[in-house]
């Protein structure tokens, strides 16, 4: 592990094709690359392994992470297209989705990767769907066995889960050092728990820290104090996309800055908590997944 710290992200880059009424727009998603993106924002030195295309949708990927002033791994280059994600809108809003995904992942470049990182993170699709997602698992695994602080967001997509996620999910907790999932993953996950049930339960698994995202509630987080609650930030609501995963971000890059919120310190997971808030609420201040950077949310701060 290297003394300056490095944020390792693992996970799915892809583009996401919406369609409604014969027309369709395409923009780079995948939560692990906004998550790259976010935290890169916040000056912290980032890499993104992914699995991404030598076609126009992998480049345009690439060129949008490093703008953030992030690195793509260049094991992250392949000769399969790159992964899309295709929403087709219906009449009454609701959505249809078809994904095309490729996920295969260069254990080699995981293990070598995770050695200089300082956190490795990583979630969504890239912790469930096979082939990738065993490399992704050993690589967390691994990277905590080393002593690198371990993320892990499960962003549950229900179509590509499979039958056995929670037992996929409960295996990369077990590995971390702080969970944040979403009200609806937990429902998911645990369904008929209540949120504090779920949080009890996740961190019997390990992780110092878990944290719900709960909407217009706000988020409640489970440390080594006990229970802590955070407003949302009030913002005008532009749209919601990209909101979950800056939040992450944010508690990326508060593990690096602030990290006594992991060791049990209260006031450090309140700072972190309302942090997160903060970025989220300026990400769903405008459209798309466009993350604050570290002087934006300061001067909110």
């Amino acid at each position: 592990m290297t003394d300056s710290p490095r944020v390792l992200v693992i996970g799915e880059a892809l583009i996401d094709i919406v369609e409604r009424d014969g027309a369709h727009t395409e923009h780079v998603g995948g939560s692990p690359a906004n998550v790259a993106v976010g935290v890169a924002r916040q000056g912290i030195a980032t890499t993104l392994l992914t699995s991404i295309g030598r076609d126009d949708r992998g480049r345009r990927i690439a060129d949008q992470v490093r703008a953030s002033g992030a690195e793509v791994a260049d094991a992250s280059w392949t000769d399969a297209a790159t992964s899309t994600a295709r929403a087709v809108i219906q009449r009454d809003g609701s959505a249809q989705y078809e994904f095309a995904i490729d996920w295969h992942l260069d254990g080699g470049a995981a293990a070598a990767l995770g050695e200089v990182a300082s956190v490795v993170h990583s979630g969504s699709i890239a912790l469930f769907l096979h082939p990738g997602g065993e490399v992704v698992l050993t690589a967390l695994e691994r990277a905590a066995a080393a002593g690198a602080i371990v993320t892990v967001d499960p962003n549950i997509r229900p179509a590509l889960v499979g039958d056995d996620a929670l037992a996929v999910a409960e295996r990369a907790f077990a590995a971390a050092s702080l969970v944040k999932l979403s009200d609806e993953d937990a429902a998911a996950l645990y369904p008929g728990r209540t949120p504090h049930e779920v949080l009890d339960a996740i961190a019997a698994h390990g992780p110092s820290v878990v944290v719900m995202t709960r909407g217009a509630e706000g988020a409640l987080a489970r440390g080594a104090a006990g229970f802590v609650t955070q407003e949302p930030w009030r913002v005008e609501v532009a749209d919601t996309i990209g909101a979950g995963d800056a939040f992450m971000a944010s508690l990326v890059t508060s593990s690096v800055d602030d990290p006594g919120f992991l060791r049990g310190d209260g006031g450090a997971l309140g700072r972190a908590l309302r942090r997160a808030a903060v970025t989220a609420g300026v990400t769903v201040s405008r459209p798309g997944a466009d993350p604050p950077t570290r002087a934006e949310v300061d001067a909110l701060l």
